[in-house]
């Protein structure tokens, strides 16, 4: 009798203590009670060894820790003008430390075991099931407000990823993450490249005739100009001017062969 009571209490220990979890360093440990039944009120905060013995018990571990992400395969936007585009998206986060109770609680539902590249599966799973369908409504709906032309101008895209940068941020703040680093990576087709490298060459060169046009413009204006005043001279050139000019240059000596001024054959 005394060994079978031995055998029983060994085997309660034994339940008891693989009925225990460690919250590992630098992760969140969540304890979840009841099957969450009572909403949050059923989650709190534990640290170190925990007992998950009770019925409706379940440790989360959250990782504090940098996590990164990026989309498997790239994903077709559209543009204002209907241009097909590609982005695939790259991004880092962490989990805001005072909001773990909030990201287990809005993502309990989901598979958090462990993936074969090693990354936590609750963290794994968030990215693929929660925050990247996100992403990619974001950046779809974001893209419909951009041209082409927009996107493919000097610094357009780093405007267009600056603003989506923006509104991913404030998702992931909603759901308790603080987003850390964020690319959308656009991809172009040729043909597209083509079509813009094509119409980018052509404005140039409009650009260049119209400054063309505006330099002879001027130039006209100037001559214009120059016209209008040499008529303005020769209006004001009297008689007794040009005996004037004519005095001052010359030099008394100089012989006179013809002339039509009055003053010259005054002076013979």
């Amino acid at each position: 009798m005394k060994k079978v009571k031995f055998i029983l209490m060994a085997l309660v220990a034994v339940i008891a203590f693989s009925s225990c979890e460690r919250v590992a360093p630098n992760y969140a440990g969540v304890l979840m009670e009841n099957y969450g039944k009572d909403g949050k009120s059923d989650f709190k905060v534990v640290s170190g060894k925990v007992s998950t013995i009770e019925w409706g018990t379940e440790l989360f571990q959250v990782p504090l820790f940098d996590q990164r992400g990026e989309f498997a395969e790239p994903v077709t936007l559209k543009a204002a003008d209907n241009t097909e585009f590609k982005a695939k998206p790259t991004y880092s986060y962490k989990v805001i430390k005072e909001r773990a109770i909030d990201v287990v609680f809005d993502n309990k539902h989901i598979d958090k075991a462990e993936t074969e590249s090693g990354k936590d599966g609750f963290m794994q799973s968030l990215e693929d099931n929660i925050l990247e369908p996100r992403i990619y409504d974001l950046i779809k709906e974001e893209s419909r407000k951009h041209t082409t032309d927009s996107l493919m101008a000097n610094g357009g895209s780093l405007t267009f990823e600056k603003r989506l940068e923006q509104i991913v941020e404030s998702e992931f703040e909603k759901r308790g993450l603080r987003l850390l680093t964020f690319s959308a990576q656009l991809e172009f087709s040729a043909k597209v490249r083509d079509k813009i490298d094509s119409r980018n060459e052509v404005n140039t060169n409009i650009t260049v005739l119209d400054q063309q046009i505006a330099e002879q413009k001027k130039r006209n204006e100037l001559e214009q100009l120059k016209t209008e005043q040499a008529l303005i001279r020769s209006r004001g050139l009297t008689k007794e001017i040009l005996q004037q000019q004519f005095i001052d240059k010359w030099d008394g000596k100089s012989p006179i062969y013809s002339s039509p001024i009055d003053f010259v054959k005054v002076t013979k």
